[in-house]
Formats: structure tokens, sequence, C-alpha cells
């Protein structure tokens, strides 16, 4: 296994559109793998292929304080939302340091398949439904930014702008 490098925000690959896994196979178990070993290492509660430089619809989530249940998601597709709208702070390993209120469905029905091919579905609630959501808008090209202000977004892009130029100076990125 490897911890992988997380792009960070305004990083234009961020805001490519995965495409769906079709065969579930050793590499995809790898990637996998490797993306659990990333998001408890960062530490975080969700991680998108997408956040890692690997366009494929894969999902890795764990709510639990534990951390001792982990949750694939591959090619997840939310089929039914109902219930409240809930606001919640939501940080993202993509926009490290920030956390921003957005608003999401608090219940919802993912179809997805397990690391293995096999189909199932998993009704969301509270955390893990704003966590599945958040996953998915990455898959799609979307971030959490998109959801606040075009002044806090700007703000927020130029921090992390400086802290890349900073880092990039001292041989880290």
């Amino acid at each position: 296994m490897a911890i992988l490098e997380i792009l960070e925000y305004p990083d234009q690959r961020l805001r490519t559109v995965a495409k769906p896994v079709t065969e579930f196979d050793n590499r995809i178990h790898r990637i996998v793998d490797d993306m659990f070993e990333t998001m408890y290492d960062a530490p975080g509660i969700g991680l998108a292929a997408s956040q890692v430089d690997i366009h494929e619809r894969i999902i890795t989530i764990d709510v639990s304080e534990e951390k001792t249940e982990p949750l694939v998601f591959i090619n997840p597709e939310i089929t039914v939302l109902e219930g409240e709208m809930e606001t919640m702070q939501e940080g993202c390993l993509s926009v490290p340091g920030f956390y921003e209120d957005v608003t999401r469905v608090e219940h919802c029905l993912v179809k997805a398949f397990d690391r293995n091919g096999d189909a199932f579905e998993m009704e969301c609630r509270g955390l893990l439904a704003v966590c599945i959501q958040h996953e998915i808008d990455h898959l799609e090209g979307k971030l959490m930014v998109d959801y606040i202000s075009p002044l806090k977004r700007n703000r927020i892009k130029d921090k992390l702008e400086k802290k890349h130029k900073l880092e990039a100076r001292q041989g880290k990125r």
C-alpha cells in the first residue's frame, strides 16, 4: 500500500469528471487500499479517486470514530434524495485548513458496487449522507468551494496558491 498525493485547490485536475470503473481487478483493489491508507493518514473521513489524480468513479469513506467501518463505493449513484436539507460545516482534504457551511440533503439512497464488483444499495443519513454527496461531487469535478460566495472562494484560492508557492520554494511540492 502507498500514501498518494492529494491534489489541492485550485489544481485544475480536480475539475476532471471521473469515468466509470468497468473492470474490478487487482488494480482496483490496489487503488482502494491506497486510498484508504491516504485517507486515514491525512486524516479524513472520505476520499474520491479524483482527489489523488485517478479519474475513476471510486470513493472511500469511514465516518466511524474508531476508523473501523471502511466503506467503498464504486460507480456510485444517488438514486433517491429525500428529507430535510441540513447545513453542516464541511472540510475537504483538497481544500486544507478551510471549513465552510454547505447545505445538502440529510437522507439519501446510494446505489454502487463494492471493490469486488458486487452491486449494493445503502441508505445514508446525517454525516454519511453529507460525506457521500461531497465525494460524488468530486467525481463530477465539483468542489466544496463551489457552494460558497465568489469572494470567499477567491480568498481561499489566494491563500492556497500562496501556500503552494511557499512549499515549492521550500521543496515540499
